[in-house]
């Protein structure tokens, strides 16, 4: 079944228009699927907040980054976009963080762009077991971005 339409001449400068189109508009495309079964459901923005790298998942804007503080003292960072679609480490820049321990100095590390281009990474002290605390920064489109995240460490 088709819609039909028209318009009439009003004057000098206007035109007659005519067409047709289909009933119904034609199907959107389905919405990408989170990769995790818990969120399979989920296609809306910022409906996917788990770790799909073992971290802690935060939201910058329409970005999501995933911080994973590892015990053993390589530390990453992992960028996606609103929907969790993986985004290129090369999104952003000047990418640091700085463990802080109870009683220990703090220790500032410049992180770098793994060997895949996926991931920002440095290797530190390895992280006891006991709160710890991240200072993360990064420029992302050109704003820069800070944040201290506590982290509990638990006892293997």
């Amino acid at each position: 079944m088709l819609r039909c339409w028209r318009a009439l001449v009003l004057g000098c400068s206007s035109a007659l228009v005519l067409g047709c189109s289909p009933a119904t508009p034609p199907a959107a495309e389905p919405a990408p699927q989170p990769r995790d079964a818990q969120h399979a459901g989920i296609t809306t923005p910022h409906g996917d907040h788990s770790a799909h790298h073992g971290g802690l998942v935060l939201m910058n804007g329409e970005v999501h980054y995933e911080v994973v503080l590892d015990k053993s003292g390589r530390h990453r960072i992992w960028f996606s976009d609103a929907v969790r679609e993986d985004l290129p480490a090369s999104q952003a820049t000047r990418v640091t963080m700085t463990i802080v321990r109870a009683g220990a100095p703090d220790e500032p590390l410049v992180l770098a762009i793994d060997d895949s281009g996926e991931s920002w990474v440095a290797s530190g002290q390895p992280v006891a077991p006991g709160e710890v605390t991240a200072k993360v920064t990064y420029v992302l489109r050109g704003e820069p971005f800070e944040i201290e995240i506590p982290f509990t460490i638990p006892a293997s």
